[in-house]
This record gives structure tokens, sequence and C-alpha cells, in this order.
């Protein structure tokens, strides 16, 4: 990859925009000035701060979504380069010139950069991923997670609900009803718990409906491009296990 240098006066920018979700996509060029160090959002910010294109003409600020800028939050998700990531995490140092900044295309655009991750947040809900307790008093200490499956279940535990996967997953669209694969990861995570196990099974017949686990291709797009480095495929090779088992379970009447 190209590296930008100090001696640099402008780092050039092409970014996809949209001005409200009815309304047709355009590109506009900005040109920032260098500053070492740099990440994407910080370019971002600059033209927040000064507004004009790389013709010199005032627009409207672009707009995007950010929080914490340490690649925790997983709100800054979009695609720079042709790659779904983080822009926090992408060092301008790195990235090949002009760069191309576009939203994620797997969710509908609120308005540039601004995408409605409403389909996996519903994702999340139909495998009811969360601990079944309800908090209004106290239950006293819950029963302990083995070590060894403490260690595995907490790299599950760093999904950030970023979409990255379900952007880089070929079976995630408009066109599919699947759950894409952060959600499955999480039926692993919750299904592992000694307490969220009590819902395990229907879990794991959730995900035998439509738009469950059959919906994945098996392409491996996921854990290639997550963050966070999510063992995603391992997740969904686990899963498949399950749900067969418990397949044959309900034929036998276990």
């Amino acid at each position: 990859m190209a590296e930008t240098t100090a001696s640099s006066k402008n780092v050039k920018f092409i970014i996809t925009r949209q001005d409200s979700p009815e309304s047709k996509s355009y590109t506009e060029d900005f040109e920032v000035p260098y500053r070492p160090g740099m990440n994407v959002i910080s370019a971002l910010m600059e033209i927040q701060r000064n507004p004009n294109n790389a013709q010199g003409q005032t627009t409207a600020p672009v707009c995007w979504e950010a929080n914490c800028l340490e690649e925790v939050c997983g709100a800054c998700s979009m695609v720079i380069n042709g790659k779904p990531r983080q822009a926090c995490a992408a060092l301008v140092d790195k990235l090949e010139q002009p760069i191309k900044i576009e939203p994620m295309k797997t969710f509908p655009v609120v308005r540039d950069l601004v995408i409605d991750r409403t389909r996996m947040f519903n994702a999340l809900k139909k495998v009811k991923a969360w601990i079944p307790i309800d908090g209004t008093y106290d239950l006293g200490p819950g029963p302990r997670m083995p070590e060894k499956r403490r260690q595995w279940a907490y790299e599950l535990s760093k999904c950030m609900t970023c979409g990255v996967c379900l952007e880089a997953c070929p079976n995630v669209n408009e066109k599919t009803d699947f759950i894409g694969p952060a959600a499955l990861s999480q039926v692993r995570l919750f299904n592992a718990h000694p307490t969220g196990e009590m819902n395990k099974e229907d879990r794991l017949e959730t995900l035998m409906e439509d738009g469950g686990i059959e919906g994945c291709g098996n392409s491996q797009n996921c854990v290639r491009s997550c963050p966070k480095g999510i063992p995603l495929t391992t997740s969904i090779a686990e899963l498949n296990k399950d749900t067969t088992k418990h397949l044959f379970k309900r034929w036998l009447g276990v």
C-alpha cells in the first residue's frame, strides 16, 4: 500500500454521500491537511469543521457515527477503500490515496455514512442474546463457569455489533432474511453460560427456522473481516453440530 508521507500537503478523500434514506447517492471529493498519525475519523472531523469540498465550494458537513474512538463501540463502521472496517482504526498513513469512503451497503442508509443497524439488533432479539434474569432482586451468586470454557467464551463476548461481518457476508442482503454471523456467535456465547443455557433449546429452535444457520454459505468472509478476531466460523461449526443433535433428539422424543 502506498504510504502518505509528512511532506504531503493534503489527503484526498472521495466520500459517497446520501442526503436522505430515499434520495440517490453521489460522491464528493475533499482534501484535508495531512497530520502525522491521523486516522479517518480525524479527517472526517476536519471536514466537519471546514465543510468545503475539493473544488472550494461550501457543502453540508459529512454525517457519520462514532463514540469511543478506540475500536470498542463499533459505531464508526464504514467501507474504506473497498473494505468494511472501523474508521477510528484506519490510519491514513496505511491507506492508498485517494481514500474512498462509503457507507456499508448491507444496512439502509440514514444519511451519508450513517446506517440503520435494526436488522442486526432484531437478529439478536430473535435468538434471545441475553442472560434470562430480571434484575429486580438479589438472586445471589450464579453458577460458576469452568475456566476453560470462560476463556473461549470471552473471545465471543468481544463482539461490538459493528456490523462488519454482515457487510462482508455474501449471504446477508436485501433478498435474504439470514440473521448473520454475529447473532449466530452470540447464540454460542449465551448457550455456554450456566444461566443462559436455560434457553438453549429455544435458541437452537430459532436457528433451525428460516433465516437461521442454514443461510450460511461458509464463505468465511466474516472471520477474515472481524475487527476483534472473533472465531465466528468456529461458532457456526459448533452450532451446526448442536442443531443437528437437537434435531435428532426432537425426532426421538428425548
